[in-house]
């Protein structure tokens, strides 16, 4: 499997066709951005970390029922990939306070939902990926009343499956991204999942393991995310 064209570069991950017109190759970057990239940097061994995490985890959902874009895991930071269509949702599910949500519904930061939530915002960099609902999606034609219940669904299985996972590693799931893609008619899981795309503590310190770490200037970005790796035992 060899790379061709540059497809797409984006804030942390580049994409390039290959031979075969079905399948692409997502090399993943150190670069980081926050806040609409207004905010930029370096974390060093994060692409060859984000990859092979989100190769690693994609596997536990192919296994519980849940379709993904993963092919083959090429090397550190490349994998082959089916090409879809992205929907242009960006999939929040929460199940503690923290960000955005936090400030929003002014709460303090780790507390746990009487449920965990789902929200959609609107894929568009230039109008700062917007909060919208399931009527906003079918009125703006970004989805079918089919593929927003099949990504619902298969949004709560990940959560399931990533809250039992990380569990079992120390770590308490607060709330992530996820993005889903159309493949041949069908929903299935695409993006990536890792410290950039998920909010992760320390179940006993409450230590942030994640992305958060660069957004607000906490320092030992790099550690963060080398303990996450460590946990997960796939070196």
């Amino acid at each position: 499997m060899e790379k061709k064209e540059l497809l797409y570069e984006g804030k942390a991950k580049k994409v390039f066709t290959t031979e075969d017109p079905d399948v692409l190759i997502v090399s993943y970057k150190d670069d980081a951005t926050a806040f609409d990239g207004q905010k930029k940097g370096t974390i060093v061994g994060k692409g060859a970390i984000n990859n092979r995490m989100t190769n690693h985890i994609f596997k536990l959902f192919g296994a519980e029922g849940v379709p993904t874009h993963l092919i083959e895991e090429l090397n550190d930071r490349e994998t082959a990939v089916k090409k879809v269509e992205i929907v242009p949702l960006e999939v929040i599910i929460r199940n503690f306070s923290a960000g955005s949500f936090a400030k929003k519904m002014g709460m303090e930061e780790g507390i746990q939902l009487k449920c965990p939530t789902l929200e959609f915002s609107y894929k568009n960099d230039d109008l700062h990926d917007p909060f919208i609902n399931s009527y906003y999606a079918l009125a703006l034609d970004l989805a079918t009343q089919e593929e927003i219940d099949t990504i619902s669904k298969y949004a709560f299985k990940v959560n399931e499956v990533m809250r039992k996972y990380f569990a079992s590693l120390g770590i308490e799931l607060i709330d992530f991204k996820i993005e889903f893609g159309r493949y041949h008619g069908k929903i299935i899981l695409a993006d990536e999942v890792s410290p950039d795309t998920c909010r992760l503590w320390d179940k006993e310190t409450h230590e942030k393991l994640d992305k958060d770490r660069f957004r607000r200037d906490l320092g030992n970005v790099e550690d963060a995310y080398e303990e996450v790796f460590r946990r997960l035992g796939i070196r």
